[in-house]
């Protein structure tokens, strides 16, 4: 499935029943983010919350085939990969908009995270740990032959708890089988690989030669981000922080780093694409890391007994408190939503 160039088309794009969502039962709550190509919803589709993300189909012949490419990319990568630090897909449907529902994260993005704890900086476990969490999912997506390219802070969100981080939004995903010549369409270049836009000033539409190596890269960034807390390459714009990466070699200062810890990012950042590790790799550098700076606890001995009674740590109370169970009998009025649109039924049947 897909072209030569790496798109798919709405056309040529089936989806496995299983993954198909019907519209009319989805309950469409408040938004909760918004990129240029589509706003983020918190909802509910048969009774379990979730995140609904709608794409805006743009107004032009090319925007429309450009935007239906990447949505049938985005969902066809997000059915096929599985992973405990990825946002689990739960489906799709194309029309009448086009719609991803996946889990429901209430910890909100890395990005607000980190911005809510300025100017204190993450414990350096609590980092390593949150560095592992992605580290594993892009080593399942680079196991699946899935480049992210995106990876950033804003595209990593947080369970409710805090504790772990999953990988989201694969709108600018691509198969490496199919990026031997790619477009220099990518990600926010703070966070982007060199080779992404060095050689040339690359016009729109372009061909440019990269691997899964660019991922490295941009893990590279975020690392030394959990670490100091900061917005890396400080005082600069985006376009400057990416000229001074690719045409000076310039990168954030790993000075203050432990030796361990320099050489994992310095590595990952390297110049050379080659030269950089995988993530099984990378994953390896940084459990060795976390062992020397929190060993392992002693092994408590299990206990001889086990009481009837004990009391089991409650669920994950999810968005309850916040959205209603819908009950199609008997639906009570909540406040908080009374001036939310109840549904996509609504928005197909009045504007489509």
């Amino acid at each position: 499935m897909g072209s030569g160039n790496g798109f798919y088309s709405v056309q040529e794009f089936n989806l496995d029943a299983k993954w198909l969502i019907d519209p009319k039962l989805l309950f469409v709550g408040p938004r909760i983010g918004e990129g240029a190509h589509a706003k983020v919803y918190e909802g509910k589709y048969k009774n379990q919350n979730v995140a609904i993300k709608v794409v805006n189909r743009g107004e032009t012949t090319e925007e429309v085939a450009k935007r239906e490419g990447r949505f049938a990319r985005e969902v066809a990568m997000l059915s096929r990969v599985q992973h405990k630090n990825l946002v689990k897909f739960i489906g799709a449907c194309r029309e009448p908009v086009m719609v991803i529902v996946t889990e429901l994260l209430l910890g909100g993005t890395l990005r607000r995270y980190l911005l809510n704890m300025r100017p204190r900086s993450l414990d350096m476990r609590v980092a390593i740990g949150f560095a592992l969490d992605i580290a594993r999912a892009m080593e399942c997506l680079h196991s699946h032959g899935i480049i992210h390219r995106d990876l950033k802070p804003e595209n990593l969100l947080l369970t409710a708890d805090h504790k772990t981080v999953k990988l989201a939004d694969f709108g600018l995903a691509r198969e490496e089988s199919l990026t031997e010549m790619m477009t220099a369409e990518t990600g926010t270049y703070r966070w982007m690989a060199p080779e992404l836009y060095s050689t040339v000033t690359l016009r729109h539409g372009e061909k440019k030669h990269y691997n899964h190596k660019v991922d490295a890269y941009s893990f590279a960034i975020v690392l030394w981000e959990l670490i100091h807390n900061k917005l890396p390459f400080e005082g600069m714009s985006n376009l400057q922080a990416a000229y001074a990466a690719a045409f000076k070699n310039v990168r954030p200062s790993a000075d203050d780093l432990p030796e361990d810890l320099a050489l994992i990012v310095t590595s990952c950042w390297r110049e050379d694409p080659n030269a950089r590790p995988n993530f099984s790799q990378i994953i390896q550098m940084l459990l060795h890391y976390l062992s020397k700076i929190s060993p392992p606890e002693p092994a408590i001995p299990p206990r001889i007994f086990t009481s009837e009674n004990a009391v089991l740590p409650p669920e994950s109370p999810g968005t309850s408190s916040l959205m209603p169970v819908r009950d199609d009998s008997a639906e009570t009025p909540n406040p908080q939503m009374e001036n939310k649109p109840r549904g996509f039924f609504f928005c197909f049947n009045q504007c489509y």
